[in-house]
């Protein structure tokens, strides 16, 4: 999909659209040298990508609204549109090889399509093609727990490294089995009630009997803190009490 953007259509066009699939923007002009070399490389690559990105064509002397918002101060200018943001960019005139790995790194693999289906079948095949996927793992495991699945579950978490996600998910289902004392707080963070569930599970931190049982409560209120985001006012709140509670 190639065409061309304007002042006019760049944000039903190109913001909208980069929410479906990624968009990559060449902003360019007739009378530059570079433009002409680089935009034939982006169409070819982007014609063989087969609908999976879109490029969107901005004449910087026609459209001056984009181009001021974009700072374009140089051109020929790439930038790539993902989920209505860039996500992506390079200045210059580039080689066929470069602009390859650029797209590549935009269009979603296989198992990035797979994760965003959900199913378990869909999520089961997104990690044999890449064991370990965390946005893969978490949500398989939360539909093995709940059909009573646990072991199977632990053991496609533990396959994940660094996730604070997967970390917290597994550190609640070793809680589960061994604390029964803990279901008021689960029960609260499933209902929504996200800060007396938090406020629970790091009361019980300083009565934890053990190292390990002391680790699973600060990981699964983590897991839910790193979920919530950095700038939810219940996660700035918690983190302050889950330090108070640790140290």
């Amino acid at each position: 999909m190639i065409f061309d953007a304007t002042d006019a259509t760049f944000q039903t066009d190109v913001v909208e659209r980069s929410r479906e699939l990624p968009v990559v923007v060449d902003f360019w002009a007739a009378w530059c040298g570079p433009c002409r070399q680089l935009t034939p490389i982006l169409e070819k690559a982007v014609t063989k990508r087969d609908g999976k990105v879109a490029l969107a064509k901005v004449d910087t002397d026609a459209n001056p609204r984009v181009s001021a918002a974009h700072r374009i101060q140089s051109i020929p200018s790439v930038k790539a549109y993902r989920d209505g943001k860039v996500a992506a960019e390079f200045m210059g005139a580039q080689p066929g090889p470069q602009v390859e790995r650029f797209l590549d790194a935009l269009v979603p693999s296989e198992a990035e399509e797979l994760v965003r289906s959900g199913g378990e079948a869909d999520l089961r095949r997104a990690l044999e093609l890449e064991p370990g996927r965390a946005d893969a793992a978490v949500p398989l495991a939360r539909l093995l727990a709940a059909r009573g699945e646990r072991a199977e579950a632990l053991e496609l978490l533990a396959n994940v490294a660094g996730s604070f996600a997967a970390e917290g998910l597994a550190a609640r289902l070793r809680l589960e089995a061994g604390q029964p004392e803990l279901q008021e707080a689960f029960a609260a963070l499933d209902a929504g009630e996200i800060e007396r569930g938090l406020d629970i599970l790091i009361g019980a931190i300083p009565a934890a009997e053990d190292a390990d049982r002391r680790d699973d409560l600060r990981r699964s209120v983590v897991g839910v803190l790193d979920e919530l985001g950095v700038e939810h006012p219940v996660a700035r709140e918690s983190r302050r009490k889950l330090a108070a509670a640790l140290y």
